[in-house]
């Protein structure tokens, strides 16, 4: 069975627990199996990517990692 969830892709949302705690971003992608989301600039973690073509030297990046549900709060009206 699916579970439903109130925040979607789009929405505006408040970090109440965790590192970020206190942070107002934008959700990028919600993840309904893991009961997930992934929200803008928070929960950051540093990936190291091997050289390719878009890429010729490799390095590291920034990446948002999941944040359980419940976890962020809607913020209405942003």
């Amino acid at each position: 069975m699916a579970v439903k969830f109130k925040i979607k892709k789009g929405d505006s949302v408040k970090i109440i627990a965790g590192d970020d705690k206190g942070k107002v971003a934008k959700v990028l992608a919600v993840l309904p199996k893991t009961s997930q989301v992934i929200v803008e600039g928070c929960k950051l973690a540093k990936k190291a990517i091997k050289p390719d073509d878009k890429n010729p030297k490799g390095g590291f990046i920034n990446k948002e990692m999941p944040i359980h549900i419940s976890n962020v709060a809607k913020v209405e009206g942003e």
